[in-house]
């Protein structure tokens, strides 16, 4: 099945059309029993979603394709709005990135990695609670943002001053001076060490010939 020739797409196994309220009228067609050249252990369906009506721009008629794989069966009008969140989940993965530095710990175990992962969707509601008791604090070169509009990165950038007025559940630091030590009986344990993976680049060695001609 090659998607640039209609003359090798074949009869679908669904097709709908529907009327939605952004789009206007999508037609969604489903091929099943597909897999792709390297892999023909994984089967997958394949969907094509295209614009329907008069007066639409190249861009917005051009159609649009997916691949589904999965064991769970969803519908055809399910299927594509799943498709359509992804600008929100991939700008949130990199709003965790960035702002809340979820890529900046080097934690030693598997589990301390997903620890901090679990807390970043916490994180994030956090975030959105807080949004209506932020004053907003923009920086010399920001333009100021009404109440209602502020941006996750915005109330991240002034949340400090609820910080300071709930208090934090940590700890107080200790006081300097010697430590108490090791306790006896206590047993020490090394942190296991892994080899450094170093990824060099290969290039094509020069014959003789080639040399000579070059000169």
């Amino acid at each position: 099945m090659k998607l640039s020739d209609s003359t090798t797409w074949g009869i679908p196994v669904e097709s709908i059309e529907i009327d939605d309220p952004t789009w206007g009228r999508v037609e969604i067609k489903r091929w099943s029993q597909f897999h792709f050249y390297h892999s023909p252990n994984h089967l997958m369906e394949i969907i094509l979603i295209q614009r329907q009506g008069k007066g639409l721009s190249k861009k917005t008629a051009k159609p649009m394709w997916l691949a589904w794989i999965g064991q769970d069966q969803l519908s055809l009008e399910e299927l594509w709005k799943y498709y359509l969140r992804r600008f929100a989940i991939e700008h949130w993965n990199r709003f965790v990135k960035q702002r809340l530095h979820w890529k900046l710990p080097k934690l030693g175990t598997t589990q301390k990695g997903q620890r901090w992962s679990d807390l970043m969707p916490i994180l994030t509601w956090q975030l959105w609670l807080a949004r209506e008791m932020i004053e907003d604090n923009p920086l010399p070169w920001q333009k100021p943002q009404s109440a209602d509009k502020l941006t996750p990165g915005r109330v991240a950038q002034s949340f400090s001053g609820v910080l300071a007025t709930i208090g934090t559940p940590a700890l107080s630091p200790k006081p300097r001076g010697k430590s108490s030590g090791w306790e006896t009986g206590k047993k020490r344990n090394k942190k296991p060490r892994y080899p450094v993976v170093k990824k060099t680049v290969t290039r094509k060695k020069k014959d003789k010939k080639d040399k000579k001609e070059a000169a």
